[in-house]
Formats: C-alpha cells, structure tokens, sequence
C-alpha cells in the first residue's frame, strides 16, 4: 500500500499523470536536525536554568501579536522557562484530536527532561530548550488561518491576523493560495511537511451503497453515478431501497470551500470531474474553470445538495440520525471512522448512527489531505524559530508520535509506521484507496474555483415566518425574534432569495420572495418595524407558507421556512398540528422537498409542536435567546 499526500507544488498538473506521488521522505527531516542544532548551538544564550516562571498567559505574547486574538494558550501545562526559544503552532481544527497532547510530551520532554524531543539528546550547552505553545483558529477552520496569515502581510490592521511560526492548514491547498495573495513566497512550499493523511471521501449509508452497485453492476463509484441516482425518475426507488424508505429526492452535503478545506477540496474534484468530462483532459486550467459547460456540469453535481455547512464539524452533531438527513457527506476519512466508531474529535463528539458509513474514494479521484507544516516567511521568525520548527516537525513525524496520531483516524506521514487499527473494513474504510490521487492545481486555478462558487453553488428560497402575537411580547420574545432576523440577513448569500411573512391572527406577507440583494433593506425595515399583538395562527401559518414554496416551479434551489415562534398555537380556523406536519410531509414526496426550521422563544415555547413540526421535515428546533443568535446562524448555515 501507498501512502502518499499530493504534492506541494504550485504547478498546473498534467491530468494524465500517475495517481499518486511518493510522499516526501521522513529521513529529511532528520537529516535537517544537524542542521537546525547548529543554529541553536550558535545562539549563544545563557545555558538551560530551572523552571521557575509560571504556565504563560496571553500577556506573555510577543507584543506584535493581538493577546486577544492569538492566544497560543495550548502548551501542556508546562512551567515556561525563562531562557525559553518559543515557537507557535496555529494548526487546523482537524488537528485537535491530537496536537494537544503532542504539545505537551514535546514540551515536557525539553523543559523538564531537559532533551531534545527528538532525539532523546540533552541540550547541549548553550543550547536553549525549544517550548511550543499552539492554537486552533479562534473562529472558523483553514481558512480562517490562511486568511489570518495574508492579513499579517497586506492587512495587519485587520482584527484577524495570525503570526505563527509554523501554519498547519488540513490540506496544501492554502499554502498555495497564500502565496498567491500575497504575491510573495510566505511558504516554502517545496519544504513544507505532510504530518498526518486523510484523503476526502463521499461517506454514505451502507445500504445506499450496496442499491447503487448492485445497479450499475460494478464496486466503484463516481459523480456521475451519484446524478444517475438525482436524475432517475423515481430516486432511490428505482435502486431497490425497499418502499416506504425510499423516496424520490437525493440528499447531498458539505462545506463551504471558501473556509473549509473539506469542502474546498471537494469542490475542486467536482470541478475535475466536469473539465475531463467536457473535453479538458490534459490540465485544469482557469479556462475550463471559467467554460460555462464545466460550470453547468458542476451545479448538476451541487443540484444533489440538501444541506450546505461552513465546516464538517457543524455535520457531525446531525449526519447520524441517518439517510433522512443526508444521503451522503464529503468529509476527511477521520471523520467516518469517528463517525463509525462513536468516537470524539478533540471537543467534537461523533454520534454513533445505527447504520455503518461507507467510504467511497470518488473513481474521477479524490485528494489527499497531508495536515502540513509550513515555517512562515515572516520577520517575526528568527533562523532560531525556524530551526527550532524543524525539531518540532521531526518529533511530530516519530514513529511513537505517528502511533497517537494514527488512533486518531489518520493514516500516518511516516511510511516507516504500518497502517493499524482504527484502519478496518468494519470502520468503513478500503486501506488500498484511493487509487485516483488529484494533484493541486495552480493557485489561481483554485481561486478561480473559490471565485466561481456563488455561481454554482445551489442557491436558496428561504421564507422568515415570524410570530408577532401577543405572546411574543413575554420576556422581549419579538426583540430576540427581530435581532436573530436582522443577524441572519446580514449572513444572507447575494445569490439566495428570502421572503418575510408575519402572522398573528392574520399571515401577511410582507416582502415577497426576491434576491436577497434587492430585497435586503425592505427586509430590514421590515424586520425592525416588527410588534406583538393578537392570537397565534402557528399551524395555519406553516402550511400556507410551505404550499407557497412547493408551488415555485424552480426546483433547482434549496427551500426553506424558518420559524421564529414561542410555538403555542392558539387558532381559530381549524388547523391542525397534523395538517401542518402532512403539508410537510407532501413536499417531502417531491424532488427538492421544502425544509421547515422552527426557533423557539421563551421559556413557555410549545417545543412539542415545534418539534413535531421539525421532526416532519427532519430538522431540529434551536432555541431562540439573545444568547443563541450564534448557535441558530450556525444551525441555519448548515442548510444554506
């Protein structure tokens, strides 16, 4: 078996090359401690003393770095000696399951065993003890740190910069793109690090899998396999799923590839798939980006997707309730296994589904996410930090090292480290795929693709059903109803379109459904002109409202009711809670089914309704206080 990450070059890739690359030789590294032990040795700094000062604090940072901001708190516990040479880690949250402890061995190992972490030496004299201190994004996932790291260059006045001394996105694709932005070589791309591999894969329900191949007749899978399953007339009905659990839309999910790595890679692939399929079969090049029958070809593929997220984290709190949720999700390798295992990644916790996931390794190729580490280019790094980061990296690459990592769910970087358990059949997981391998393309062919997502990217319908009955008025209900509105459409993407409805005794539709661009400030003024008074037609409400969206004749777009309501349904034209939850329902037979999202507010909130209403829909209900404006903004980004 190959274990090999794609290689970090910024070269256009022949699309007819071999499917993978040789990883980059552990031994490198090793050799580049002699190297690195020299610069330390030649500091000329005092030799090592006790460990008297305390476990540092944010006010302990460099003073070009924001305390509020890059806090590198993750160190291990371990007492900072005075004469320490500090390196920072600003790493992926990926990386969680493991960089923590890893920090913290390294850090013990130097400081308080006085060695150098990897080699087991002690420092020489004159030597100073290298101590790490690390951090995950304070907001967002790669790409936030990518985008920290251009600011630091051409925007250090911005509220969100980072001066790392290594940068561990999950995939190569960032380093390239910073570099690109910047117009500058921020990282060595050629000397950066694959530390731990997770190639992208489609994770889908077992019983999903096996209906496909036993209709196409063959094991693997591909994208147009996927939209042969969009395109038959009756879904998944026509696969032999059994009737009654099979229904005619297909549910697809991930991430926004403009900060998640998962689904920047995935959108990258499908972008692939659709240039070979329309003739481009030797490069992908800004010109089959930007060729409108690659582009139509890639919103076919987007048409399957159901639910959209900012990170593959934000997924998996939801994905295990299973296929009537999602069908299938593009995420790292790890996380099926975690999935599978009813694991935990770092703070995340995989809920364990009642059916097994299955990895498919795309058969038009997938890529290889190798958690890289790159030295920055900055002047804040010293050739002492930097020889300092090598020590890290070689210690990260030790087989004891690669051992946590591995039972973690990543396939380790070190080739001298066999492949083990968690990597099983009975994880979901084939040890010999992928055997298609992806090569990077060239930055500005990634940021082409990034450019052109508000043009493929399936866009959203979205009515805002808001309560203004009287009831609304207990405890500021219609004040957090208005402040959590007036949040969501400053998140609102251009592309979507949105509707404002109101109801209390009446429904009245306020704003008709427009782009969200022309209608954003008859939104607001809307949105803020909002009071509470009279009875509560809940019921009536959603049913008309999700009649409304089933009538549009564009089924190319996500559909979707949010309603913001304290859920106690006080009518007096007959509705029923059933009658709302089978409108929903006979949407659900169609192929673009409306979603319904309610958001509950007050302590009295009738979640018995809202979650029937909900459950119809396969959603969940979110709670609706000042406090948890973030929270629903993120429960909405997993739909749009």
């Amino acid at each position: 078996m190959t274990l090999t990450p794609v290689p970090l070059t910024s070269a256009s890739p022949d699309f007819n090359r071999a499917p993978s690359t040789p990883a980059r030789p552990f031994v490198q590294v090793r050799s580049a401690l002699a190297a690195a032990a020299l610069i330390l040795i030649g500091v000329g700094c005092t030799p090592q003393t006790s460990t008297t000062s305390t476990i540092p604090s944010a006010g302990d940072l460099p003073a070009y770095m924001r305390a509020d901001f890059e806090h590198y708190r993750e160190n291990g516990g371990i007492a900072r000696p005075a004469d320490a040479l500090d390196i920072f880690i600003a790493y992926s949250p990926e990386s969680q399951q493991y960089m923590p402890g890893l920090i913290e061995r390294f850090n013990r190992a130097s400081v308080e065993d006085g060695v150098n972490p990897a080699t087991g030496a002690p420092w020489g004299e004159g030597e100073r003890p290298v101590y790490v201190r690390g951090q995950q994004p304070t907001s967002g996932s790669s790409g936030s740190l990518a985008q920290g790291v251009i600011n630091a260059f051409i925007a250090p006045g911005n509220a969100q910069v980072y001066h790392p001394t290594i940068l561990q996105p999950s995939v190569s694709h960032w380093l390239a793109l910073v570099n690109y932005s910047t117009g500058r070589e921020v990282l060595d791309l050629a000397a950066s690090q694959p530390t731990a591999l997770s190639p992208v894969v489609i994770g889908m329900w077992e019983s999903r899998v096996r209906a496909i191949q036993q209709t196409i007749g063959r094991e693997s899978i591909g994208w147009d396999d996927l939209l042969g399953v969009l395109n038959s007339p009756n879904g998944w009905c026509d696969y032999g799923i059994p009737e009654g659990q099979c229904r005619r839309a297909v549910y697809y999910g991930h991430t926004d590839p403009n900060i998640s790595s998962t689904g920047l890679s995935t959108t990258i692939a499908e972008f692939y798939a659709c240039a070979r399929e329309n003739g481009f079969t030797d490069r992908l090049t800004t010109q089959a980006v930007n060729d409108a029958e690659v582009q139509a070809c890639v919103r076919g593929i987007e048409a399957l997707v159901r639910h959209y997220s900012r990170r593959t984290e934000d997924f998996l709190e939801y994905f295990s309730r299973g296929p009537e949720y999602l069908d299938f999700l593009a995420l790292e390798e790890t996380d099926l296994i975690c999935l599978n295992r009813g694991a935990q990644q770092g703070d995340e916790v995989c809920r364990r589904p009642q059916e097994r996931l299955i990895a498919i390794y795309p058969e038009e190729g997938t890529f290889w996410h190798e958690h890289p580490f790159a030295v920055v280019n900055g002047d804040w790094v010293t050739d002492q930090m930097r020889a300092a980061a090598g020590i890290f990296t070689a210690f990260v690459l030790l087989p004891e090292s690669q051992q946590t990592i591995m039972a973690e769910g990543f396939r380790p970087a070190n080739p001298d480290v066999p492949l083990a358990f968690p990597f099983t059949a009975e994880n979901g997981v084939d040890v010999n795929q992928p055997r298609a391998v992806l090569s990077v393309p060239a930055p500005e062919v990634i940021a082409a693709i990034q450019a052109s997502w508000s043009v493929v990217k399936k866009q959203a319908d979205v009515v805002m059903l808001i309560d203004t009955s009287g009831s609304m008025e207990d405890e500021d209900r219609i004040g957090q109803a208005r402040a959590a509105a007036e949040a969501f459409m400053n998140a609102m993407d251009s592309g979507n379109r949105v509707a404002l409805w109101t109801f209390s005794d009446e429904l009245l539709e306020r704003v008709p459904l427009d782009n969200a661009e022309s209608a954003r400030q008859a939104m607001y003024s809307n949105i803020r002109s909002l009071r509470a008074s009279g009875g509560t037609e809940l019921f009536y409400a959603v049913e008309q409202t999700v009649r409304a969206l089933t009538a549009e004749d564009d089924e190319s777009r996500i559909r979707a009711v949010i309603v913001l309501s304290d859920g106690a349904d006080t009518g007096s034209r007959g509705v029923t809670l059933n009658d709302a939850v089978n409108a929903i329902a006979a949407s659900a037979e169609s192929a673009n089914p409306v979603i319904v999202i309610p958001v509950a507010y007050g302590s009295s909130a009738d979640m018995n309704a809202l979650g029937a209403l909900a459950r119809a829909s396969d959603t969940s209900v979110q709670s609706g206080g000042s406090e948890d404006i973030d929270d629903i903004l993120q429960l909405l980004s997993s739909f749009f």
